[in-house]
């Protein structure tokens, strides 16, 4: 299956026009931006590039996708002759995968005639959208965990396809497993999980179940202890497993309470190794809470894969610049009321002191040199229609994971904060 067809309308009908006004083929600038950061965050996090290379390099139209648009009266003949030896030519640069972001800055631009680029409008945004949502609620779920670890478990909260690609942004912005088997599959994510209260339900008490699980999994399980009875159940554990049992998993519960309860009891019987890992419809916010309780892992479900109430990023495509007739370049840009954008081609730099994040600096118009104190942020994701490859696959999303380590350790103290602010730095344009 081709990724043509995940696009909308609008992008093929613009190219039939254009193609009979006799502009499709004029050299064009796009630019991914957001227009701002979702409310009270101060700063984003860029994700969905790796999938995204994948996604392009698979943008072609079959047999039958030609088909289709002849069918259904999508476009004129002549386009869809066009479409049939369509494949990417241009040049795309980008911010990496997990670096952090901010509002206005261009986090991806797009190069090549207007039709190969503007095609691909839909599925950009619609990558970058989605799982820079994830990630960035993740990375502030992550500094709530204070170092403790936390698993991604929202499959069942999503889509299918999303699911993956949720996986993949939370696992980049320092989540340190998934329970979704295709992500462990398709983008070399660790993967974990034991029993649901189904499990501890089949059977016809809670010991056989226990005991059961340990039999298939080794004493080294996390057993889930808030199907009955919390404190039965602890001890019930102890009691089939041993004091070298791995964890106990709660659900359910005043968590602050019923953790330090838990862990008083393991401790009391013994297994002062025993883990505790807390579920139970987690947010930043409760994680945060959760900080002083001795807590030792978190699984999260529904609030990382809707990205915690901003299940898209405010990202935009626009074009900002292209050829007139003579070959010269003509900045463009929109005016209308509070969705105007800056025409010209940019290049951003971010300004460090002393190993911090500044600025970011907007460069319209012209590369600048950067210095000792600068880091340009752009870099080469596909060049004449051959993609960089070091950001696909594994080893991309591994590096992206890598990225946004070194990004986190650039922002300001402030930026990791909870509570509502303004971006942790300006951008400013130069």
């Amino acid at each position: 299956m081709t990724s043509a067809f995940l696009t909308d309308r609008y992008e093929l009908t613009m190219i039939d026009a254009a193609i009979g006004s006799g502009r499709a083929h004029r050299e064009s600038v796009f630019e991914v931006f957001a227009r701002r950061l979702p409310d009270g965050r101060r700063y984003g996090v860029v994700a969905g590039t790796g999938r995204l290379l994948d996604l392009i390099a698979d943008f072609r139209f079959d047999d039958a996708d030609l088909q289709w648009l002849r069918d259904n009266h999508v476009v004129s003949d002549a386009t869809i002759d066009w479409f049939a030896d369509y494949r990417f030519s241009g040049s795309i640069t980008g911010y990496r995968e997990g670096d952090a972001y901010f509002p206005g800055s261009p986090i991806m631009v797009v190069q090549g005639t207007f039709a190969e680029a503007v095609i691909l409008e839909t599925l950009v945004l619609s990558a970058l959208n989605y799982d820079s949502s994830v990630a960035g609620a993740a990375s502030r779920m992550v500094s709530a965990a204070d170092g403790r670890p936390l698993s991604e478990m929202g499959s069942r909260r999503t889509s299918e396809h999303a699911a993956v690609a949720a996986a993949r942004a939370a696992y980049i912005a320092g989540f340190s497993a998934t329970s979704n088997l295709e992500a462990g599959r398709q983008w070399g994510i660790p993967t974990m999980g034991t029993a649901a209260h189904a499990f501890t339900l089949l059977h016809d008490s809670e010991e056989e179940a226990f005991r059961a699980q340990v039999a298939a999994m080794g004493v080294g399980t996390t057993l889930l202890v808030d199907t009955y009875d919390v404190e039965a159940a602890v001890a019930l554990a102890v009691k089939v497993a041993g004091t070298e049992l791995g964890a106990v998993r709660i659900d359910s519960g005043d968590l602050p309470v019923l953790v330090g309860e838990v862990r008083a009891q393991l401790d009391a019987l013994g297994a002062t190794n025993t883990r505790i890992t807390v579920t139970n419809d987690l947010d930043e916010y409760t994680i945060a809470a959760l900080r002083a309780a001795p807590v030792n892992a978190y699984g999260v479900g529904t609030s990382v894969v809707t990205g915690s109430g901003f299940p898209a990023a405010s990202m935009v495509y626009k074009l900002v610049a292209h050829r007139d007739d003579s070959g010269a370049w003509v900045s463009v840009a929109k005016k209308s009321a509070a969705k105007a954008t800056v025409g010209g081609r940019k290049f951003p730099v971010r300004t460090l002191l002393n190993g911090v994040a500044q600025t970011e600096t907007i460069h319209v118009g012209d590369e600048q040199a950067t210095t000792e104190s600068q880091r340009a942020l752009l870099v080469p994701l596909i060049t004449n229609g051959t993609v960089n490859e070091i950001y696909r696959g594994e080893a991309g999303t591994a590096l992206a994971r890598e990225q946004h380590a070194q990004s986190m350790a650039e922002l300001p103290v402030d930026a990791h904060r909870l509570s509502r602010g303004e971006p942790a730095i300006p951008t400013i344009y130069a």
